[in-house]
């Protein structure tokens, strides 16, 4: 069995608010990009000053800060990484996730007291490819997602003890062998090996016959529909002991795209499932029920295991590439006292809704907002401006940050 000390939480953050997010819902570990480098181009990500900033905050509270720099860089892209990996030793960043061999090669010579994490991209699927990065350096490997639970504890049995594990557990599933895709690029000229993809996989295709331009037909491979890369989001919430018994360190979340409310949920969601674990880990058999439902209160596709238990025959969602929404972000705590709990709005809503309050300290509570108040303590109907000030009725106290939201 694991090492109890050595099971991580590990969060993706976009943006400070995100960081925060994770900071304060239970991550052991964040994962961000710089402006360079990094898959995910389309979150804010960190600038020198800010990378400073997040790991300082990250350092404060025991969590620890691993540096993207995954993707393929051209001739006109590397020549810029040696300012690069001087920005993250300066920041004291914890470890770099790296993809391209170049890039690995620097790290080890012009930092050597650098970690560095082999990226999911690097494709491993075997005990002897990560015993060979290893040999080169590198303190943990990023399996594949396309291995099951028995091929992952294969590979911890033959690996060294000191070599860490780590396995994304929740988020979207590319279509393509561990995110290595050449589907946006070929499309619409958007590299997804450089951190730019238009997500084409979850287009809707159509067929048109040779002879018949601009007659298009659907794709059907059954009678579901035309969605035919699509593929639904993973979930392991369920199976933190079969993940940590196989010999996985790292549970790493999907999402560094996603809201600061997705990032809060989810994290919360597998930092009190890991908890749970440690607590019966002899007799690990269902989560709390409450637990296992803050999965499905954010956006999400429908789930499914992905390839930990075998071939994933569900995981493909022919119908649609939209997201599940049932739950609003209607606002966040800012602070409660004598007998009001204040916060900040994001979503409307009105007074005799029944709200909920998510915070890391408890489960999820339910409360009707039977008096609700502006900023100068006059009572109103609703809250509808975005970012206005607002004030509740109630003992209960949360602590600042916690979330309000309201089931659609």
């Amino acid at each position: 069995m694991n090492d109890f000390n050595m099971l991580e939480v590990l969060s993706p953050v976009g943006d400070m608010d995100r960081l925060y997010a994770a900071l304060d819902y239970g991550a052991n570990a964040v994962y961000l990009g710089g402006q360079m480098f990094g898959m995910r181009a389309a979150p804010k990500n960190f600038t020198a000053d800010t990378l400073k900033t997040a790991v300082s905050e990250a350092h404060k509270r025991g969590v620890k800060v691993y540096l993207t720099c995954n993707t393929l860089p051209r001739n006109n892209e590397i020549i810029h990484f040696d300012e690069f990996l001087e920005q993250a030793v300066e920041a004291d960043v914890d470890a770099m996730i790296a993809n391209d061999i170049g890039v690995f090669s620097l790290i080890k010579r012009k930092a050597p007291q650098m970690d560095i994490h082999a990226s999911t991209q690097t494709g491993i699927v075997n005990f002897v490819t990560a015993n060979e990065f290893y040999n080169m350096g590198a303190k943990r490997v990023v399996l594949a997602r396309e291995l099951s639970l028995e091929e992952i504890s294969e590979i911890r049995a033959k690996t060294p003890k000191d070599l860490e594990i780590e396995c994304f557990v929740h988020g979207a599933m590319c279509v393509s062998f561990s995110g290595r895709c050449l589907l946006s690029n070929y499309l619409v000229n958007r590299d997804a090996n450089r951190g730019e993809c238009a997500q084409p996989c979850r287009w809707g295709y159509h067929l048109m016959e040779e002879k018949r331009h601009n007659e298009f037909y659907p794709i059907f491979e059954d009678e579901k529909g035309t969605y035919i890369l699509n593929a639904k989001d993973l979930c392991m919430i369920d199976h933190i002991d079969k993940l940590a018994q196989a010999g996985v360190n790292s549970f790493k979340i999907e999402g560094r795209a996603k809201s600061d409310y997705y990032v809060s949920i989810v994290t919360n969601a597998y930092r009190k499932a890991m908890d749970f674990y440690k607590e019966n880990p002899y007799n690990f058999k269902e989560l709390p029920t409450w637990i296992r439902d803050e999965v499905f209160k954010v956006s999400h596709r429908d789930y499914c295991t992905g390839f930990f238990f075998g071939h994933p025959k569900d995981c493909q969602y022919y119908e649609n590439s939209g997201y599940i929404r049932n739950y609003d972000v209607v606002g966040f705590v800012t602070k409660c006292e004598n007998g009001l709990i204040y916060g900040e709005q994001r979503n409307k809503f009105n007074k005799g809704d029944t709200i909920e309050i998510i915070s890391p300290v408890s489960e999820p509570i339910e409360l009707k907002a039977e008096h609700i108040f502006d900023e100068n303590g006059e009572e109103i109907e609703t809250a509808n401006h975005a970012t206005m000030k607002f004030s509740i009725k109630s003992d209960l106290v949360f602590p600042e940050r916690s979330i309000i939201r309201m089931k659609k």
